[in-house]
C-alpha cells in the first residue's frame, strides 16, 4: 500500500554518498525508496532512516537490466508510491590502460554510469509526466568532463550520462520535470577513501552530507532559477 507520502528514490545506496543522499531526504519528509545491487548495502540506511523516525524501504535491483529494474519499480510504486524524485548514484569502473581495458569491462562501466540512468529515468518519468512535476539527479564526476589516463572505461560512462542529463533536461523540463547533472570533483570522505589515502588531508575530500545538502537544494530550486548542471569540489582542489 502507497504511505501516501512523497518519494523520494535513491539508486545506488551505500554506506557513503548514497547514505547520506537518502537520510537528506527522509529527513526532508520524503518516503525513500533505497535501491541498491544488493539489499545488504541498503539495509543499514533503511534502519538508520527508521531509527529517527522516517520512512524507507530497500529494493535489491541491478540498474543495467530493464527487467530488473521494471520489477523494483512497481515494488515502489505499488508500497510507496509514484517518485517524484529520482537520485541516480550507482557507478562502476576498472581503471586500466587502453591495452588492458577489456571489452567486457569497458561495456559494463558504461552499463553502470550511463544506461542505468537512462533505464531508472524511463520508470518514473511517465509518472512524473502525469503529475507534471519531478526531480532527476545525476551524480557525475570529474571523469564526465575530462578523461584522463587509464580512465577511458569511467569517463566513457559519465560523459554519456552528462549528455543524458543535458537531453533529458531540454525536454522535460518545459513539462515540469527539473533534470540536473552534479559533477563531484574530487574525492568523497568515506572510511574506505582514509584508508586508501592514509595520510591525505581531511579537507581535500568533499563530505558526504555536504554534497547530499547540495542535492537537496537543487531539488527545492524554483523553477524560474534552475540548475541543469552543478559542480562541486573542496575549496583547496585544483581545478
Amino acid at each position: 500500500m502507497s504511505t501516501n507520502a512523497k518519494v523520494a528514490a535513491v539508486v545506488g545506496v551505500g554506506s557513503g554518498l548514497g547514505r547520506a543522499l537518502a537520510v537528506r531526504f527522509a529527513r526532508g519528509g520524503f518516503a525513500v525508496a533505497l535501491v541498491a545491487r544488493q539489499d545488504s548495502s541498503s539495509r543499514p540506511v533503511q534502519n538508520e532512516i527508521e531509527g529517527f523516525g522516517g520512512t524507507a524501504r530497500s529494493y535489491a535491483s541491478d540498474a543495467t537490466d530493464e527487467q530488473s529494474v521494471g520489477v523494483a519499480f512497481a515494488r515502489i510504486r505499488q508500497e510507496l508510491g509514484e517518485p517524484e524524485v529520482l537520485v541516480y548514484n550507482a557507478g562502476a569502473f576498472k581503471a586500466g590502460g587502453i591495452l588492458e581495458l577489456s571489452a567486457s569491462d569497458f561495456e559494463q562501466a558504461w552499463r553502470v554510469n550511463c544506461l542505468g540512468g537512462l533505464l531508472t529515468a524511463q520508470a518514473v518519468v511517465p509518472g512524473m509526466l502525469e503529475r507534471g512535476r519531478g526531480t532527476i539527479l545525476f551524480s557525475g564526476a570529474t571523469a564526465s568532463v575530462r578523461g584522463s589516463a587509464r580512465f577511458a572505461g569511467l569517463a566513457v560512462g559519465k560523459f554519456g550520462l552528462r549528455a543524458l542529463a543535458q537531453s533529458m533536461a531540454r525536454e522535460l523540463g518545459p513539462k515540469g520535470i527539473h533534470v540536473a547533472h552534479v559533477v563531484i570533483d574530487g574525492g568523497i570522505d568515506s572510511p574506505r577513501a582514509r584508508t586508501m589515502f592514509a595520510g591525505r588531508d581531511p579537507q581535500t575530500f568533499l563530505a558526504p552530507t555536504a554534497i547530499a545538502e547540495c542535492y537537496w537544494n537543487i531539488h527545492a530550486q524554483d523553477p524560474s532559477a534552475w540548475s541543469q548542471e552543478i559542480d562541486l569540489r573542496p575549496s583547496v582542489e585544483k581545478f
